[in-house]
């Protein structure tokens, strides 16, 4: 079922928005060779309490970080480790759920660390071309299936793929909510985007093919290929005339 959100819930989730928004921007300075993510997860854990908000990933069937943080051939749920320093030229993609006042926003934000190749550069722009074209045809009356189709038809013009096991979706007071919103889709199908929705649009793309499989710690999804990756996801509100992005500043 697809919950209709309040003005009041709207605002809400704006606020758990704004709050993922400036985590983001407070770990650029981490952003660097050397950091473990260990040391990005922890700065969120800090960032998110000070703000009065929850880092809902942490817990969530287990999930034993505050972010996903996820480089290079990781396409989804990269848990943070000690270990782990990131690289001159990693692709890192930085994926976070913050709950504040009983209601979620969530975001990805994929970066280059250091000196970019011009391979890792195309991947971050292709992802967030994905969710621009996406999202420019976001308004009430339209099929969810022509949002997602954009998705997977700017990733093909780039010679890249897109996720086809994991999905964006809804979200309100649950991290997770009604409707499902693949990267791909065909167009004329699916459920009517009405005021008041509020989705998440989050393209995963594939530098190549897009076969995954989950490394032993149950949650570390990776290119078969071990090919380069990115994703990019905003919290959306659908509105009288188009839409609002909540997880910004």
């Amino acid at each position: 079922m697809i919950i209709i959100k309040s003005p009041r819930e709207i605002g809400l989730i704006r606020e758990a928005g704004r709050v993922v928004a400036l985590v983001f921007e407070e770990l650029q300075p981490l952003l660097v060779p050397g950091t473990s993510t260990a040391e990005i997860d922890e700065a969120v854990e800090r960032i998110v309490a000070r703000e009065g908000g929850y880092p809902a990933e942490k817990g969530y069937y287990g999930y034993p970080a505050s972010i996903c943080v996820s480089v290079n051939e990781v396409i989804l749920h990269g848990i943070p480790s000690k270990k782990q320093h990131l690289q001159d030229g990693d692709l890192i993609s930085l994926d976070l759920v913050v709950k504040k006042d009983g209601y979620c926003a969530d975001a990805c934000r994929s970066y280059v660390v250091g000196i970019p190749s011009e391979r890792a550069k195309k991947m971050v722009a292709v992802a967030e071309e994905c969710f621009d074209n996406a999202m420019s045809l976001v308004k009430p009356g339209v099929h969810l299936g022509d949002v997602c189709h954009a998705i997977e038809e700017t990733a093909k013009k780039h010679g890249c793929s897109v996720a086809r096991d994991y999905t964006g979706h809804g979200i309100g007071r649950e991290m997770h909510e009604d409707p499902y919103i693949p990267c791909y889709g065909t167009p004329g199908s699916g459920p009517i985007l009405r005021e008041g929705m509020t989705i998440c649009i989050e393209p995963m793309i594939f530098e190549h093919r897009n076969d995954v499989r989950v490394l032993k710690d149950g949650w570390t999804v990776v290119a078969k290929d071990k090919g380069l990756t990115a994703h990019y996801e905003n919290t959306l509100a659908v509105t009288k005339d188009g839409c609002e992005i909540l997880t910004k500043l």
